[in-house]
């Protein structure tokens, strides 16, 4: 089998029903989830650790999901009936966000993504997993999605926040917090 076909030679891809210029917002949509996956398996790649043992498979779970994300923009005309996301997911991934965070030092202002390799990279999979989200939404402006990889996306960018500062926390490195930042975390509305 050869990687290349060529089809895609004259500034138009496949999708799943038809085929759209590579600028289309859906391949913009998916494309970004790739990138994102891409990211994460660059976060998993730096775990050998036991203490960050469940952080991987997770990780690797994440990948999967993304991969399903993907799937779900990629259709032309897509029934609900052929939805790969759905909404347990986001629920898992709040009990994830709500482990790691217990276990994490109190928050009450911004903080400079960095610390340990680790977080840094799981920073980058936050801000890149909003802008997935970004380009999902302008996509559901123009064609019907699922709306669970909306959520999904929105919650997945809080769990990479959440497993950033674990992965600091667990090093011992403390999170540095903007120091123009007001308390803004912690408040009641």
């Amino acid at each position: 089998m050869k990687l290349y076909t060529r089809g895609g030679d004259a500034g138009q891809t496949s999708i799943i029903g038809g085929r759209v210029d590579k600028d289309d917002a859906r391949i913009e949509a998916y494309g970004t989830i790739d990138e994102l996956n891409s990211f994460v398996g660059q976060a998993a790649s730096l775990i050998d650790s036991g203490v960050f043992a469940e952080l991987k498979e997770e990780l690797l779970q994440i990948q999967h999901e993304l991969f399903d994300c993907g799937s779900d923009l990629a259709y032309a005309k897509l029934s609900e009936d052929r939805y790969k996301v759905g909404a347990g997911l986001s629920e898992r991934l709040e009990a994830w966000i709500d482990r790691h965070e217990s276990d994490n030092p109190p928050l009450e202002k911004f903080i400079l993504p960095g610390g340990t390799a680790l977080a840094a990279v799981l920073h980058v999979c936050r801000t890149v997993c909003r802008r997935a989200e970004r380009r999902a939404v302008t996509l559901g402006r123009q064609h019907t999605v699922n709306p669970d990889v909306l959520t999904y996306l929105n919650r997945l960018s809080d769990y990479f926040f959440a497993a950033a500062r674990t992965a600091n926390a667990r090093m011992q490195v403390e999170d540095t917090e903007y120091v123009r930042s007001a308390k803004v975390f912690g408040r009641k509305s």
